[in-house]
């Protein structure tokens, strides 16, 4: 039940962002084991000056392709996490051609009781 954000500069076209949307998921069902259906998805598109995603001393240099992923989800193993996060940056490069070095993640644990799917029932 991972809620996944996505943010992005704008001026990729509708069927890039699809894509994007669609590998994330697969590689979400593949690596954070969650069943087919568990799909909850928010892309947001922002002027460039809105996103300012700098390295903090990495030495990695970043374009306007950035992608931002943000999670909520349970806990996970930390393999899977790391599995999650090297099979999408793949995922990514190889499918639409976005640099490895354009991609970021952020995974916020929670529990069932801090979700609502309608409602108003945890």
């Amino acid at each position: 039940m991972p809620l996944m954000r996505i943010d992005v500069v704008k001026g990729h076209d509708e069927s890039y962002l699809k894509k994007m949307l669609d590998i994330a998921y697969e590689v979400q069902i593949e690596t954070l084991h969650t069943p087919e259906g568990d799909r909850y998805q928010i892309l947001t598109q922002h002027e460039p000056f809105e996103m300012q995603i700098l390295d903090t001393g990495l030495g990695i240099k970043r374009t306007n392709d950035i992608v931002v992923f943000n999670l909520a989800t349970r806990p996970r193993a930390t393999k899977d996490k790391k599995q999650f996060y090297s099979k999408l940056v793949e995922r990514l490069n190889k499918d639409l051609g976005l640099r490895k070095e354009d991609v970021m993640f952020s995974l916020v644990p929670n529990n069932d009781d801090d979700w609502s799917f309608g409602n108003g029932e945890a």
